[in-house]
This record gives C-alpha cells, sequence and structure tokens, in this order.
C-alpha cells in the first residue's frame, strides 16, 4: 500500500472532496456533495479525475481513499488457521473490540489509546498532512484476533520513523499469529522507506518486552514513573528496531 505522502491539489473542490473522505472513511457520493454543497454535475467531474489518478475509488456505492491493497496471507499453526491482510473500514468494530480485549488488563496504553481515537472517529485509515496510519489484521473466520498498527507523523525530522503497536487476543496467542504480524508491518514500513519502527510499553507488560527483544528490538531508553495504573507509577520501556 502506497501512503508515502498525502496528495495535494491545486482545485479547491477537489482538495474538499478528498478531506471529507478522509475524516469520514467511507461515505456515498451523495453525502459528500450534500455536505460540501456542490452541484451535481462539477461534482461528478471532480470526481472523475480523483477516481482516474487514483486518489478515490468507489467499491459497491461507497467512496474510500484509493489504496493498492496487498494480497491476504493464509497461514495455518497449532490447528488454528488465520488470515492476515490489511484491515478495511468494515473491520472497525471488530478491530476496536479486538485491541480493547486484548489491553483488558490495561499493560497497553499506547494501544488503548488508539482504540479510543480509533473509536471516536470512525475511521480506520488516516492519510493527511499530520499523520498516516494503517493497520493489517489476523483473522480466524470473520473475527479480528490480532492487529498490527503503524501511524507515521507528517514531520520533517521524523520522516524515517514509524509508530508500532501490536497485539494478539489471548486465546490465540503462542500459535505464530504476533509474529506474522509483526512481520507484515516490518514489510510495510520498509516498502515505505522509514529507517527505524518504535514501540513503548509499560515496564509491567513482561510479555510484550520478551517478545519484541526476541525479534532483535531494543531498548533505547526508560522513562522512570511515566505511567500511573491502579495507582502505582510505572517506567516506561521504549524500544525500537532499525530496518
Amino acid at each position: 500500500m502506497e501512503l508515502a505522502q498525502p496528495p495535494s491539489f491545486e482545485n479547491r473542490d477537489r482538495s474538499d472532496i478528498y478531506d471529507y473522505v478522509e475524516r469520514h472513511g467511507a461515505v456515498r457520493p451523495s453525502e459528500i456533495r450534500t455536505a460540501l454543497g456542490m452541484e451535481e454535475r462539477a461534482f461528478g467531474h471532480h470526481m472523475a479525475i480523483l477516481k482516474r489518478d487514483d486518489v478515490l475509488e468507489e467499491r459497491d456505492g461507497i467512496v474510500r481513499i484509493a489504496y493498492d491493497e496487498a494480497e491476504a496471507e493464509e497461514f495455518h499453526a497449532a490447528d488454528v488457521e488465520f488470515t492476515i491482510r490489511q484491515a478495511r473500514q468494515e473491520d472497525l468494530t471488530g478491530l476496536v473490540g479486538a485491541i480493547r480485549e486484548a489491553v483488558g488488563e490495561k499493560t497497553y496504553v499506547d494501544a488503548e489509546t488508539i482504540a479510543d481515537v480509533v473509536d471516536s472517529e470512525g475511521v480506520l485509515l488516516r492519510h493527511n498532512d499530520l499523520e498516516s496510519r494503517i493497520f493489517f489484521v489476523a483473522t480466524v473466520g470473520d473475527d479480528v484476533v490480532g492487529w498490527v498498527h503503524l501511524r507515521h507523523p507528517e514531520l520533517d525530522k521524523l520522516s524515517h520513523t514509524a509508530e508500532l503497536t501490536l497485539g494478539v487476543l489471548e486465546q490465540y496467542r503462542g500459535v505464530g499469529i504476533g509474529s506474522r504480524l509483526l512481520e507484515r508491518g516490518i514489510e510495510w514500513a520498509d516498502s515505505q522507506g522509514f529507517e527505524k519502527i518504535y514501540n513503548s510499553v509499560p515496564s509491567t507488560n513482561a510479555d510484550a518486552i520478551e517478545f519484541l527483544e526476541a525479534h532483535d528490538w531494543e531498548t533505547e531508553a526508560v522513562r522512570e514513573d511515566h505511567y500511573k495504573l491502579g495507582g502505582q507509577y510505572i517506567d516506561e520501556v521504549m524500544m525500537a528496531k532499525e530496518i
């Protein structure tokens, strides 16, 4: 999936259409036109150009940001068949639920925050002047059982980095789903030209720290008493991996 730079527009109307779709995730053309107060013929003209230029796409009467969706990969391990694929807008509810269940013990603050942000915005994909974000999910049947999320701040000084969070539902751990998700996330970051990915977890999340260390992540710093969980101050372990 190409997300390297948000598109720029010389035409204000086309910029407004893109911004509306980017903010809302998946919308009907009539909703966009009504919200922006555009005349039907002009709106159709701008939409045709945006679709021609692969900026937006329309499927089943719904408009989304256009992207090249990578192929889904299927795996079989320990009597579990699972699929790793790019998340779609339709996965939002299941993905948010999976994140919240996976961090139920409040030991993964960044992931919990992401779930809150995505749920409140109602949008999975972000690609604007402030940030870009993407999710890949692991599914068993129709259920989301794990995720990897990458966020890239659109700042020159951080253009070489991406933040990664990852998790798997407890009942599906230990069969390689987390490793496959991490591999997919790193592959995507590498394809985007990032040089480093990072992740921060509370020091009490020993499983996450051990998992990342086993995949050649290193601790860059520890911020003492950074979190307050259950009335106790907890250190933040800041981990990173060079790509």
